[in-house]
């Protein structure tokens, strides 16, 4: 079984590496990327904690970034890069960023409810960053709220009314999908239905970005899976599967293993040779 998306705590996941780790070995998987976002802090332990458990480790990050014609989220896997120090600088940037935007949403939230950004910050620690998920983890101990994505969340965090929205600076599509080739990585667009990112993909497909598509996700619509595959087929592009585990930081169930790659399509971005 090879599930080529899963976070951490390193990140915005509830779980520990060790734990994840644990589940996956349970779970009878034989392949996992670790593909937190914008840091790849847990991969190198990672992979040492794999060899113990019979587990082969892919290091990954997921990179937050902007499609600049069409204004909307983007997120791009960067799969085994040869050159991770090629990553730094903008992954850096993007934590900084959002590290930003998280100190002034803590002030916000610790205006409005009685948790202090201390506590917060306790919610956040082994994480590279400070997310909403550990300001909400922070509320729902305090009884302030009964959920992660609830009521309290959309009041806070709307990125029209939320008193506690920030926007984080992502470097565009382009930028990032250079770099992850510049550092010897594959490069995969993430859960394309999310972020209504059909029309991206085949623009991005035409002018061979790509080495794959995440075609198996939780998130993905089951109407776009066609296109999905046609495009993969044409422009002969992996095929990938991946839980996008969060644990408990997420609106479903979804165990590591949930979503998986096949061998052969696993081969295939790894054999891939840009044209």
């Amino acid at each position: 079984m090879i599930d080529l998306h899963c976070h951490t705590r390193y990140s915005d996941g509830s779980a520990s590496l060790q734990d994840v780790l644990e589940m996956a070995s349970r779970r009878g998987v034989q392949v996992l990327a670790i593909t937190d976002h914008d840091t790849m802090a847990g991969c190198a332990p990672a992979v040492e904690m794999g060899k113990k458990l019979g587990i082969q480790i892919v290091p990954g990050v997921e990179i937050s970034t902007k499609d600049p014609e069409r204004g909307r989220k983007v997120h791009i896997l960067c799969y085994a890069p040869k050159y991770p120090e090629v990553l730094e600088p903008l992954l850096s940037a993007t934590l900084s960023s959002r590290m930003s935007a998280a100190r002034e949403a803590m002030e916000v939230v610790s205006s409005l409810y009685p948790v202090t950004a201390e506590m917060i910050r306790r919610h956040a620690e082994g994480s590279t960053c400070v997310y909403k998920q550990h300001m909400m983890y922070a509320l729902m101990d305090a009884g302030c709220a009964d959920t992660i994505f609830g009521e309290t969340f959309r009041s806070l965090f709307n990125s029209k009314t939320g008193p506690a929205y920030r926007s984080v600076q992502y470097p565009d599509v382009y930028t990032a999908l250079d770099t992850v080739h510049k550092a010897g990585g594959k490069a995969v667009l993430a859960h394309p239905s999310e972020y209504n990112s059909m029309d991206l993909l085949e623009s991005l497909c035409e002018q061979n970005l790509l080495d794959g598509i995440e075609v198996y996700h939780p998130r993905n619509r089951e109407e776009d899976r066609e296109k999905m595959l046609r495009l993969a087929a044409e422009y002969d592009l992996a095929v990938t599967g991946g839980t996008d585990f969060h644990g408990f930081y997420t609106t479903r169930k979804n165990p590591v293993g949930t979503c998986i790659t096949a061998q052969a399509e696993f081969d295939r971005l790894f054999d891939h040779e840009r044209k």
